[in-house]
């Protein structure tokens, strides 16, 4: 066969130098091989240990020598919630009041009951008795006696049938209350309220 590609190029590298198996060992210092560390190793640290070693030892340095960001959140956010109060149940609003103004009317009697005996401690019954009773009195009568009409049974009583009226108002509006706040939220969507995490 003839070869008809003509005179090919050569190349010097291939042409004139050793094969792979041919070539001599590199002269130099003989030693482990470091592979390139992506930081630089801290100072005193050289390669004891072992290149790996060494540059893992490096890395972690490096590492837990880094500062926080400057922007980074140190504070925690508090949390909001926004609700509506869209209706209110009249059976439990009645059952709520209707417990309140109980004790309000079991306060009501207690406070009275305690008034009138520190009065009646300090005389103020019996010094005002007795200027109503020379001012209304006359030849035929001893006048107008403050102390029997106002007697600790007789107020009680009074202050006792206030609380029984308290307590059925008092009841009764706060249904009523409820059945109106119905209505109203149904047309406008009620009460919003927002609520926030203590922090």
């Amino acid at each position: 066969m003839t070869d008809t590609r003509g005179p090919q190029p050569q190349y010097e590298g291939y042409a004139t130098g050793p094969l792979p198996g041919e070539r001599e060992p590199a002269t130099g210092q003989a030693g482990p091989y470091h592979p390139p560390q992506a930081y630089p190793s801290p100072a005193g640290g050289g390669t004891q240990g072992g290149g790996t070693q060494g540059g893992a030892q490096g890395v972690s340095g490096v590492q837990a020598t880094r500062l926080p960001r400057t922007g980074a959140r140190t504070t925690p956010r508090t949390r909001k919630a926004r609700l509506r109060v869209a209706k209110a149940d009249p059976w439990s609003v009645m059952k709520v009041s209707f417990l309140l103004s109980i004790a309000l009317g079991i306060c009501t009697v207690v406070a009275a009951a305690v008034l009138w005996m520190v009065m009646d401690a300090m005389g103020v019954f019996s010094t005002v008795g007795g200027t109503i009773s020379e001012a209304t009195g006359s030849n035929e009568s001893n006048g107008f006696d403050l102390q029997s009409f106002l007697s600790l049974p007789r107020v009680l009583i009074f202050t006792s049938v206030i609380a029984v009226i308290d307590v059925v108002l008092a009841t009764a509006l706060a249904t009523l209350g409820a059945f109106i706040y119905n209505l109203s939220a149904g047309f406008v969507g009620g009460v919003e309220l927002t609520l926030a995490e203590d922090e």
